[in-house]
This record gives structure tokens, sequence and C-alpha cells, in this order.
């Protein structure tokens, strides 16, 4: 089902769509991404490797909590090739020493929150990144078509930051109650002012999307501009699961040749240095604007090992803080950090206000959108990448505004989940009768910020009654409803068997120089698995764990 026909099957009335998108067997249950019902998983959250095997059969039925009133049983279907919790217990736990082993020997380890030097000495308190055991079933035809998707989103972002009206009008109610758009509006703003134009435009985008199960549409959660963050743990989980089905598949059942290959890193970096190559300055490294602390650094590092060993070129690291202290501009317009030319800005900071304790932070997002170096993203992407401008793109005929190939628009639209603003009086009366169905997301990023459930109606009424224009900090979004899967999970060296669902990340990659374009290319995936019952989705956060694809 197209997300038009879903807008106008909800304006008309909630109550068919939702017998229609929710069968009376699973409605209110645990299906949906981010559900506030929890259901009670076979197996407890946490074990060690030596948890005895767990036998599930065809007439098993599983209770489901689904609120504090009333309870309501699923019936489990026979074992598949992908019901992971049907595995014998012994070749769970081979398989996890080997997947253990090979993280911690390949890198994809990250820095551990209880030592306190972990997010800022490298080598300093690790552990392995978490991950999924084994990879999530997903169609080959969906799959596909996510991939085919990231080079018309590409363009999109690109023709779309250069409407400056389009930016500022969108924003414009967000910027009245929203103070960190308000900040980066008056950077693009500066920028319009004194005509600053980048003649060399380079993205490192990431689409998110998950598989609805009743409408089987691949819809579309996010699109990030800025800090796509993931890239390098991607392509080493993707190379971990093919690594355990090569060793172990015969004895799951599973083929190595079913996980996609997947180049994210090498790509991102090829983005990276080739944009330093357009810069022309072979003397000019390239900035990471990270955090202070920053425990997931080796998913940085993998990419910054891949530009000095491939590509020749230096990476230097710095905060914004560190920025506003050592940066300068040159009278040609050349950004320099400690007396060094900087060619390319990557951004893996600066995408919350969390990055902006002070004035200083905010001295060096300008002075770099002051400077000639190529941005990534400059301010003009970072925009568009807001959740209000994805909501603005969802309305009738304005992809057009931006695009004129009609199958591509077409493509984008099938993918766009119902979107709306919170000026819609009418659905935002359908989201109080029926906040189960809605998302609530204010402009934010990062994970752990989405509005779910009977906070929902809780949030809209109090909005009403404030009688302000708060609610221009929000967007009302189709809830979806995935399909659950058995999966194995691995956190802090435990092996977890818990219900899940997953969301499929494409990373996109474009560059531009003038009206030459470079590279305009999907550039590998990026999957992230969570139980159920959680309602946020971040690996970073502590609500996810990486994940590849099992194509089906």
């Amino acid at each position: 089902m197209a997300a038009a026909d879903f807008r106008s099957t909800i304006r008309t009335t909630i109550t068919p769509f939702f017998s229609k998108h929710i069968p009376s067997t699973t409605r209110h249950s645990h299906y949906s991404f981010s559900s506030t019902y929890s259901p009670k998983p076979l197996l407890s959250h946490h074990h060690r490797l030596t948890m005895p095997p767990v036998a599930i059969d065809g007439k098993q039925t599983v209770d489901v909590d689904v609120d504090d009133s009333c309870s309501s049983s699923v019936t489990v279907k026979p074992p598949s090739l992908h019901d992971y919790h049907r595995f014998d217990q012994q070749l769970l736990d081979n398989v996890a020493y080997d997947a253990l082993v090979w993280a911690s020997l390949h890198g994809l380890v990250m820095g551990d929150k209880s030592s306190k030097k972990s997010g800022t000495v490298p080598g300093v308190g690790l552990v392995h990144a978490p991950f999924a055991l084994l990879p999530v079933s997903l169609p080959e035809t969906k799959f596909k078509q996510a991939c085919d998707l990231a080079p018309i989103f590409n363009e999109l972002v690109d023709r779309v930051s250069l409407d400056a009206n389009f930016l500022q009008e969108s924003l414009s109610r967000t910027k009245k109650v929203d103070e960190f758009t308000s900040r980066l509006l008056d950077i693009h703003s500066k920028m319009l002012h004194v005509n600053k134009k980048e003649e060399i435009r380079l993205g490192l985008h990431r689409s998110d999307y998950m598989l609805d199960e009743q409408t089987k549409s691949l819809l579309q959660i996010e699109l990030n501009t800025i800090s796509s963050s993931f890239a390098g743990f991607g392509s080493l989980v993707t190379e971990l699961h093919r690594y355990i089905l090569s060793r172990h598949g015969k004895l799951l059942g599973l083929d190595a040749e079913n996980v996609p290959v997947n180049n994210a890193v090498s790509q991102n970096a090829e983005g990276l240095a080739k944009a330093w190559i357009e810069y022309n300055n072979p003397k000019a490294v390239i900035m990471f604007v990270v955090q202070a602390e920053e425990r997931n650094m080796y998913d940085q590092h993998s990419l910054s090992a891949v530009l000095k060993e491939k590509h020749g070129i230096t990476i230097v690291r710095k905060t914004l803080a560190e920025v506003d202290q050592e940066g300068e501009i040159l009278p040609d317009g050349t950004l320099t950090v400690n007396g060094q030319a900087v060619a390319v800005v990557y951004f893996r900071a600066g995408y919350t206000p969390a990055d902006y304790p002070s004035e200083s932070e905010w001295r060096a997002r300008l002075l770099m959108e002051q400077s000639s170096a190529v941005k990534c993203p400059s301010i003009s992407y970072h925009l568009v990448g807001t959740k209000k401008i994805q909501q603005e793109l969802a309305k009738p005929g304005v992809l057009e505004r931006f695009l004129e190939n009609k199958d591509d628009i077409a493509k984008m639209r099938e993918c766009f989940a119902g979107l709306w603003s919170l000026d819609d009086s009418d659905i935002v009366k359908k989201a109080i009768e029926k906040p189960e169905i809605f998302v609530m997301k204010p402009q934010r990023e990062g994970g752990g910020n989405n509005i779910y459930g009977d906070a929902v109606r809780e949030t809209l009424i109090k909005l009403q009654n404030l009688g302000s224009q708060e609610d221009a900090a929000y967007i009302l979004m189709q809830r979806i409803f995935p399909n659950l899967s058995a999966a194995l999970l691995m956190r802090n060296g435990y092996l977890h068997k818990d219900h899940a669902i997953s969301e499929l990340g494409i990373f996109g990659t474009y560059l531009r120089n003038k009206d030459k374009v470079i590279i305009n290319n999907q550039s590998g995936y990026l999957m992230r698995t969570k139980i159920a019952s959680s309602d946020e989705g971040g690996v970073a956060a502590g609500f996810a764990v990486l994940d590849s694809v099992y194509l089906s």
C-alpha cells in the first residue's frame, strides 16, 4: 500500500485502516517497531553461553502482554529456516565463541562505558560492539528496492539543499520553538547573506527503512545527512556473518553467499578521498569533527585507516571546541586548524544540541561553514536531513519541485510512510484517539527521542492546552508494524535469545563539483536489530545491535 493511499485512508477514518493493517489476531500486539507492548520472551534476556537448549514446537503458545487490563496469546508458527531459537545450545555456544574471537581480532570493538578512559584513549577499556549472532532474513526484492533508491535520494538531497527559500520557509515555525534548529538556520542565513557557494558538495547519507509486515511495503524511517555512522562496523558485521556461515553454515542450514557483500567503509572512504582530490591541495588534511568522549571511535578509525592506507591521506581528529581554539580562515578562504590546511571536514559530531555546550562550539561550526573546505555535510545538507523537511517532501506535489523523472518520483513515494505536521488538526485528533498507530518525532537525532503509545496522546493534549507554537517542534509519523523474528543477540559477552525487529539502512555517496557529478552511488548497508519490546533503536545509545542481511 502506497503512503499516499495510507494518508487518504487515515484522513477519512481511522477504523478501516486499523482493521485492514492490523489483523484481529495481532492487533495491539508486539508487531510494531518501537512497540510499547512487551511480549514475554521465550527466554529471559540474559543468558551465559552455557544456557540449556529450549525446544519450540508448532503447538506452543506464547503469552503476550497487551496492556495492564487484558491479555491475549499468539500461536507460534512451526520452526522455519530463520527460527534461530531452534538450534542446539552447544552449537550456539561454539558459534558465539568463534564470533567473539573474530570480533576481537578484527576490531569490532567499542569503548566500555565502565572504563573512564574508554571514550578518550584508544585501546583502553574495550568491549565487543553489540551484534546479532546470525543475519536477519530479508526478501531480495526489498533489499534491491532500497539499494535502487539511494542514488535518487542522493540527488534529491543535493537539489533541495540549493533551494534556500524552501529550507527557510519549511523550517520557519520550527525555528521559533526549537533553539537548535534556529541556530542552524542562522548559520544558513549568514551563508546566504554573503552568497557563499558550495561548489564541491559531498554527501555521505544513510536512508533507513523497515518492512511493514501487513502491507509488505518497504517504508522509510528517516534520511540521515550528518554523521551517518556504522559504515565501518556494518562492513565488519557482514564479514563476521559470512565467516560464521562459511564455518558453521552446513549445521545451521545457512549459506554465506546469501549474505550480500558490504563495502560501506571502502566506499565511504572513496567519497571522502575523491572530495579531497577535487579540493586540489595535496598538503591538506581531512578533518574528522568528533565528540570529546567517543566510545564509538573505532567505527570512525576504520574509515580513517582506509583513507590513510589506501589513499595516503592524513587524517586529524578535532572537537568543535578545538576547532574554535585552533582554527582560522586564510585570506583565500582556506581553513587551517593548528596551522594545517583542511580540505574536507567530516562531521561525526554536531548533530545534537549536546554537542554545543557553549558559544565556542557554535563559533567553530560557523567558521568551518565560512571556509572553502568541503563540508560533509554542509549546513544546507544538514538541514535537508531534518524530520520537518522529510515531512514536507512527503506532501503531494513537492517532489515534483525538485525531480523531473516520474518513475523516480513514483519509487520514492512508494517508500514514504504517512507524515504529518501538527498544524493538521484532523490528524492530531485521530492521533489522540488512536496513538498506538502513530509515532511522534521531535527535531532530534541519535536515538532515545521519539514518543510512542499513550505518551503521544498525553503530549498532544498538553500541547493543545498550552495553546502555543510548541507543536512546530514535532511531526507525526505513521507507525510501522514490522515482522517479528527469533534473534540471537550478543552484548558484553552474553548471548540473548529474544524476539526482535530489524531496520535496514542504505548508505549513499554523492560528490559533485559544480555541474559535474563525480559519484552518485548506493554505497553499502547497515542492518540493526533490537528486541521488540524496546521503543528506541540506536546502537550507540544502547538499544540495538549490529546485524547483516540474509537474502531470501
